[in-house]
C-alpha cells in the first residue's frame, strides 16, 4: 500500500511541476500565439529547369568521367563541351555523336582528339535530350534546347 501511495504522490507531483501545460505535437504546425503560421510557398521548378536537373544528372552519371566536372575535358584524350562548334554548332550532329559514339581523329578548338567516345543508344529520347540541352545550355554556352522528338527523328534514321 505505501508503494502505491508513493507512486500516486510522485505523479501528481509531476503533473503539478509541468503545469498542465501541453506540449505541441512533433508534427503538429508551428504557431505563434495559439494562431498558424503560415509556411512560404515551395518553389516549383520550371519545365525547363526539370529538364536540365534530369540532363545535369545523366552527364553525371555517363559523362564527367572523360568531359569532366566543368565540360573542359581531358586535354589529349577527351574534348572540351565548352564553347565549341561540337556543342554549339548542328543539334542533329550531336544528336548522333551521343547515339552511335565516334571514334578517330577531330579537332576541337584546334586541338586535335583522337579517343573513342561509346555509344549511348541505351539512352531513352528523353535522357539523350535533357543531357544534350544541359551541356548546350551549361558550362559558359548558351544554344537552344534539344526535343525527344529530335532525338527520335535521329534515331530513326540512323
Amino acid at each position: 500500500m505505501k508503494q502505491f501511495i508513493l507512486v500516486i504522490a510522485i505523479l501528481s507531483g509531476l503533473l503539478f511541476a509541468c503545469g498542465g501545460e501541453q506540449k505541441p505535437k512533433p508534427n503538429s504546425e508551428p504557431q505563434v500565439n495559439n494562431a498558424p503560421v503560415e509556411k512560404p510557398q515551395e518553389k516549383t521548378d520550371s519545365p525547363e529547369d526539370l529538364v536540365l536537373e534530369a540532363g545535369k544528372k545523366v552527364y553525371d552519371q555517363y559523362c564527367i568521367v572523360c568531359h569532366q566536372a566543368d565540360g573542359q575535358g581531358v586535354p589529349n584524350a577527351f574534348p572540351p563541351l565548352v564553347k565549341t562548334e561540337w556543342v554549339l554548332g548542328d543539334k542533329e550532329q550531336l544528336i548522333a555523336v551521343v547515339l552511335n559514339g565516334l571514334s578517330g581523329e577531330i579537332e576541337v578548338n584546334g586541338e586535335t582528339y583522337n579517343s573513342a567516345m561509346l555509344p549511348h543508344d541505351f539512352l531513352t529520347d528523353d535522357d539523350i535530350a535533357a543531357v544534350i540541352t544541359y551541356v548546350r545550355s551549361s558550362f559558359g554556352n548558351d544554344a537552344e534546347a534539344v526535343t525527344a522528338q529530335e532525338v527520335a527523328d535521329v534515331r530513326a534514321s540512323s
